[in-house]
């Protein structure tokens, strides 16, 4: 029996049961297992911080101190002075004590090195010991090339007389190299004096001789090159007087 409009119990039976809303599938149905659902990445972690600086730092690193001198430069170098100025020491102990590979050429070592027939020229200056002489300065100067082509530093040490082109600075530039620094060691007269007095073979001079080759070498004032007075200053202070005075020459634009 329906009921009737007026007792008003009719309803339309989509108002009585609303259809619930359609949920998607999980997956169609292949008749085969849904594949696994990948999990979802996680976050990525906070960088770490590291640990805060200490109460009044100012973020100024200090940088380690420069070392002062020639440093690690490929020098070549020739130091000239009278006999007894103690150029031949004051270069062994500059060369032994660089940080970088360094060598010692002494002219009066190659000289000797001629034993049968060596021209002395304490026996007086001749034709024979002028040519003994350039031939041991050809001989030095191939060594410091040889050595510089290789990355080594070297040292000369020559009594270089300002008023002999025979035996001059042009020489000694032809046989290294433009590029070669000489540096003049002149202390006194009276320090040679001393010093040669404690020399003995034929390196030992009169003082005569010793007086006439010092009053020569003071032409090297005014030449423009730099000259060290090493009268007050032992083997290891006259070494650091050259180092500087090699790198205050090295950093001048035209070198």
């Amino acid at each position: 029996m329906h009921q009737g409009v007026g007792d008003g119990g009719w309803e339309p039976p989509e108002s009585r049961h609303p259809a619930a809303p359609a949920q998607p599938s999980a997956a169609p149905v292949t008749g085969r297992p849904a594949p696994p659902v990948p999990p979802l990445p996680s976050p990525p972690a906070a960088p770490r911080t590291a640990p805060g600086p200490p109460d009044g730092f100012t973020g100024h690193v200090p940088l380690p101190p420069v070392a002062p001198g020639t440093g690690g430069a490929t020098l070549a170098v020739l130091l000239i002075g009278p006999a007894g100025a103690g150029k031949t020491t004051v270069a062994r102990h500059w060369a032994g004590t660089r940080p970088v590979p360094t060598a010692h050429i002494s002219l009066d070592d190659v000289r000797e090195w001629v034993c049968s027939g060596f021209a002395d020229p304490q026996a007086g200056w001749n034709d024979h010991s002028e040519a003994q002489y350039r031939l041991a300065r050809r001989t030095c100067g191939f060594a410091a090339r040889n050595f510089l082509a290789n990355g080594i530093s070297c040292i000369l040490d020559d009594a270089v007389f300002p008023d002999r082109p025979v035996v001059g600075l042009g020489g000694w530039k032809r046989h290294v190299g433009p590029a070669l620094l000489p540096v003049v060691l002149l202390p006194g007269l009276e320090i040679v004096l001393e010093r040669n007095a404690a020399r003995s073979g034929n390196r030992r001079l009169s003082d005569e001789e010793v007086a006439r080759i010092h009053g020569r070498m003071a032409g090297w004032y005014g030449s423009g090159l730099p000259i060290i007075d090493n009268s007050h200053l032992d083997v290891e202070g006259t070494a650091r007087a050259l180092d500087e005075t090699l790198a205050r020459v090295i950093s001048q634009p035209a070198y």
